[in-house]
């Protein structure tokens, strides 16, 4: 199971890469869990400065930009 992060304080764009990143699992078909860390201070643990970020199994693969679904999925598989 993919564990994806969406880390962010909840702003339009971090809703909008969540949604791709529903939709980038989705598309795949596998099992993932998505989780979303909302907390500056959690975010800023990850080594992440600027949001919307994205983490893929722990380990932070975008930062500062919305990804498309297409984008996600490269990180994905």
């Amino acid at each position: 199971m993919k564990k994806i992060q969406i880390l962010g304080t909840g702003c339009p764009k971090c809703k909008k890469l969540a949604e791709h990143a529903e939709a980038a699992a989705g598309q795949l078909g596998i099992e993932y869990e998505i989780e979303k860390i909302t907390q500056i201070n959690d975010i800023m643990k990850m080594g992440v400065m600027m949001t919307p970020a994205l983490a893929i199994d722990g380990q932070v693969v975008s930062s500062g930009k919305v990804l498309s679904a297409e984008e996600i999925k490269s990180f994905i598989q």
